[in-house]
């Protein structure tokens, strides 16, 4: 009986404790941030352990590495081969709108896409039409794109970073343009490293520095 009777007060105290602990956890992560991080095709496409025959490796676990140092929840997997970005990028949408149901600010929340992955982000803009949530687009604009992706509209606060030598991605001024949702904030940076499309492969802070800034309210980039 007595065994028993401390079994019972042993659960009920680590039962009370755990709430006690989760209402702390609750409490005390009002300010958290999140990134949902979306990759390139290439990780798609291909096993981590094989390098781009151009581009070299990608460097998908070092930048998640890179923005849980700094504390942000990052949300990311590989996809599957053949992705549907579109589809795909309504799935985000769902995740998103749990965060939010669960009282999570918007501006709190950050969609950062490279490559393919920018695209999805780019659905996700457009789908969720939320003009709190942060968005940054790296390597994921041709001109081309206005009249290919029509439905596209970028709403948010939206950072778009692009390589000089990169065929793959140009200045998206001209969505911003033609968008008829709302843009909060909007700022583009143009990078000169002469890597081309291999810029986003690294995790480099040429561009993960600035996307960290931005899922941090830091509009202006200081």
């Amino acid at each position: 009986m007595k065994q028993i009777s401390k079994f019972l007060f042993t659960f009920l105290a680590a039962f009370l404790f755990n709430q006690v602990s989760f209402s702390q956890t609750q409490t005390s992560n009002k300010d958290q941030r999140y990134i949902f991080f979306l990759h390139n095709a290439y990780v798609e496409q291909n096993p981590l352990n094989v390098p781009h025959p151009e581009y070299g490796k990608a460097e998908y676990n070092e930048i998640l590495a890179s923005f849980r140092k700094d504390n942000f929840i990052v949300y990311s997997e590989i996809r599957k081969k053949n992705t549907n970005a579109s589809k795909y990028a309504e799935k985000i949408v769902k995740q998103i709108k749990t965060l939010l149901k669960k009282g999570v600010s918007p501006d709190k929340i950050t969609v950062i896409g490279t490559s393919k992955g920018g695209y999805i982000a780019q659905f996700v803009s457009t789908y969720l039409a939320n003009p709190n949530v942060n968005f940054v687009f790296i390597g994921c604009f041709r001109d081309v794109d206005i009249q290919e992706f029509p439905e596209i509209n970028f709403c948010g606060n939206i950072l778009t970073i692009y390589e000089k030598s990169d065929v793959y991605g140009v200045s998206a001024i001209k969505r911003k343009e033609t968008s008829k949702l709302k843009i909060n904030h909007f700022k583009e940076i143009e990078l000169n490293t002469g890597l081309k499309h291999g810029f986003l492969y690294k995790a480099a802070d040429n561009w993960i520095a600035p996307s960290k800034k931005w899922a941090n309210g830091n509009y202006d980039l200081n």
